[in-house]
């Protein structure tokens, strides 16, 4: 780290650590032609600096598009319990190679994420192994509800997540009564999976009895979707407390969160916007399960429609992966989840060259959104004083996805052989070029815990 007597002398003599020059950067006044200086991991000048500012390293983005640093606000990493299918390094490190500058990790590990010490335990594991910067999630549970105030304030805390379904032992939350008081302690945004258990274990013969992957869809229905949103909307509303629903997945969800924005922040995912039933299953098998199920298109093209209006904030990957082995087991015994942290990027810009959205969508579905509605500090845009994250991509680039490609333990890709146009070249994180021309640098890990802004709590809350 730069002492202070010695950045004030660089500042003054304008020499940066690092200077990106030749790009299109997306500031907040939408794309410009200007270069960026970096100094001691923050946006230290931005403009026509060549000539003005001398710098340690330079890079060449001319011919590329300068976005702020991409946030993946959903990933699986599977440290601790679950590392012979993912782990802390190897899933940032394939973030970063996306084009990935950030992520938020989920809780559902072995042991769950649900005290100070499994948080502090996952903390210590990404300590100088985390090639991007990170936060984890606490899970919201009747185990540990009446603390959870306390813990979502955490340094490094992501926040607050709840599953309703899909999930197992402490962290399924899926009873009223819990639920409310897990919304009564807390003030920050709390992230759901919201899928109805009861109906889920109810309607499972149905694909026991089949063993059809191609009915995944059919047992976890939009039903199943859609009366556990409700039921965790109203509990908020009833609460005072902000949601954000993951990896909404139905047009009967949209419709309905779309009168609920003033609280409720929503997410949809790559798989769902790229991926489309009964296709996928033919041809990817149980590659293609993931929970909630990809639907058919009629859903698709709901959640576009939801993008264009507004009604979506983030775009995530819920990257969950499992090895080979374990996804050619028998349906319904394969689990669900695939990899999605490493190829969030190339798809979206896929369908940005598609014209599905635009690149300034894009930016705020994947930088601005995700810093907006969870308070992130330092990120999200390309402004002086703000962390130096930068990814630089290639609008024409045309690359095929490979398994080969996938830096995962569980090493594969549901999109292998896919042809996108839009790639990332280069990634920055805090003003450290960590990815260059396509290739991880040879320099350490850098990454650190994000900060959040100061929670307030809500006016008449317990808490207060």
């Amino acid at each position: 780290m730069t002492g202070t007597d010695e950045l004030t002398r660089r500042l003054e003599r304008r020499h940066a650590d690092l200077l990106v020059h030749g790009g299109t950067v997306f500031t907040p006044n939408g794309p410009e032609r200007i270069d960026v200086a970096c100094l001691a991991d923050r946006i230290a000048a931005l403009g026509d600096l060549r000539g003005t500012w001398n710098a340690d390293a330079t890079l060449n983005a001319t011919g590329l598009h300068v976005l702020p640093g991409v946030i993946d606000s959903q990933v699986h990493f599977r440290e601790p319990g679950l590392t012979h299918k993912e782990n802390l390094e190897a899933g940032t490190r394939g973030a970063v190679l996306g084009g990935v500058t950030a992520v938020f990790e989920m809780p559902n590990t072995h042991p769950l994420t649900l005290s100070a010490d499994d948080l502090e335990t996952k903390l210590d594991a990404a300590r100088n192994r985390a090639w991007c910067d990170h936060a984890f999630y606490i899970g919201g549970s009747a185990v540990n509800a009446e603390h959870l105030h306390t813990l979502e304030t955490l340094a490094g805390c992501a926040g607050v997540k709840v599953f309703m379904g899909s999930s197992f032992g402490d962290l399924l939350a899926d009873d009223e009564a819990v639920l409310r008081r897990i919304l009564r302690h807390g003030w920050r945004r709390l992230a759901v999976h919201a899928e109805d258990e009861t109906r889920l274990r109810a309607r499972k013969a149905i694909v026991e009895a089949s063993g059809d992957v191609r009915q995944h869809p059919i047992w976890r229905d939009v039903t199943s979707a859609l009366a556990a949103t409700q039921r965790i909307v109203r509990i908020a509303n009833e609460t005072g407390r902000r949601l954000h629903v993951l990896h909404v997945s139905t047009a009967e969800e949209m419709a309905f969160l779309a009168g609920h924005r003033r609280r409720v922040s929503v997410e949809v995912t790559p798989h769902h916007l790229t991926l489309s039933a009964p296709g996928c299953y033919e041809r990817l098998g149980s590659l293609a399960q993931m929970n909630p199920p990809i639907r058919d298109q009629r859903h698709q093209d709901a959640l576009w429609r939801a993008i264009r209006e507004g009604v979506v904030d983030v775009v995530g990957s819920d990257h969950a992966p499992h090895t080979l082995e374990e996804k050619a087991e028998p349906y319904p015994r394969s689990p669900s989840g695939m990899t999605g942290v490493q190829t969030l990027l190339p798809l979206m810009l896929d369908h940005v060259h598609a014209g599905r959205l635009s690149l300034q969508r894009l930016v705020d579905l994947t930088s601005a959104g995700p810093t907006r509605i969870f308070g992130i500090e330092g990120k999200g845009r390309i402004a002086l004083g703000y962390d130096a994250d930068l990814t630089l991509v290639d609008l024409a680039a045309r690359r095929t996805l490979r398994n080969d490609w996938i830096a995962s333990i569980s090493g594969w890709t549901p999109y292998d052989g896919t042809t996108v146009t839009g790639w990332p070249i280069h990634t920055i994180v805090r003003g450290h070029v960590v990815v260059r021309d396509e290739v991880l640098a040879e320099a350490p890990a850098r990454g650190q815990p994000l900060q959040f802004l100061e929670v307030v709590p809500r006016p008449g809350s317990r808490e207060s």
